[in-house]
């Protein structure tokens, strides 16, 4: 029901997960991201514990391939999947041989992609394939990522629920950005809120970091 990326911006260092679903507020379970540790996906019958295990093993020194394996070990693990990306950019994913219908995954420096209940088992390096292929801003290249799932097929029927997470250099996610249900495409009206989030990330950032440097509020009653 689930199909995501998990990434890394070689230039900046920052980390990102995208994801989308059928299911009503998937970000809110599926997507994980630590400042100078990594990024995580957990999906397919969704354990959240793993997302957050798996960046607490990255945290200590694990790499994405050696999380990966350990969350491969854990009960139930033929229903999970679970994507990775660490600090050096290495990427790493367990798929379940119990995950939904057509599931499928690719992954590639800086990149790990996967998804099930799909319509076909391309999606993941489409998806992989556009993300290496894209230039600029971590958050655009999510999002282009994501395009690119739904123009190769998507879900194999519509998603409803999309969000992105970014984290860089500060310890909280820079943006938390989710759609938890529409008719119409999530992933547009992800893509709409992040073009207006967008300007303002860097003054989010100052205003928690210094209040007197930070640019007008812009609300009636801020000279």
């Amino acid at each position: 029901m689930t199909f995501s990326i998990v990434a890394r911006c070689r230039r900046t260092g920052m980390f990102g997960v995208a994801v989308s679903s059928s299911s009503p507020a998937v970000a809110a379970r599926c997507a994980y991201a630590q400042a100078g540790v990594g990024a995580v996906a957990s999906q397919n019958v969704t354990d959240p514990t793993l997302g957050v295990r798996a960046l607490e093993l990255m945290a200590r020194g694990a790499s994405a391939t050696e999380a990966v394996a350990i969350i491969k070990r854990t009960a139930f693990s033929e229903y999970r999947q679970v994507l990775a990306v660490d600090t050096a950019g290495g990427s790493a994913i367990h798929s379940g041989p119990k995950a939904l219908g057509i599931w499928a995954e690719a992954r590639g420096e800086d990149v790990a992609c996967g998804g099930n209940l799909l319509a076909n088992g391309g999606i993941p390096q489409a998806m992989v394939d556009a993300f290496l292929a894209s230039e600029g801003d971590l958050g655009d290249r999510l999002i282009f990522t994501m395009r690119a799932a739904l123009k190769a097929g998507g879900e194999g029927g519509p998603v409803h629920s999309a969000g992105m997470k970014l984290v860089r250099d500060v310890s909280w996610p820079v943006a938390d950005l989710r759609c938890d249900w529409t008719e119409d495409c999530p992933i547009e009206q992800l893509a709409a809120l992040w073009d207006i989030y967008k300007p303002q990330l860097d003054a989010y950032v100052t205003r928690a970091l210094n209040p007197s440097d930070a640019p007008s509020y812009g609300v009636p009653g801020d000279e």
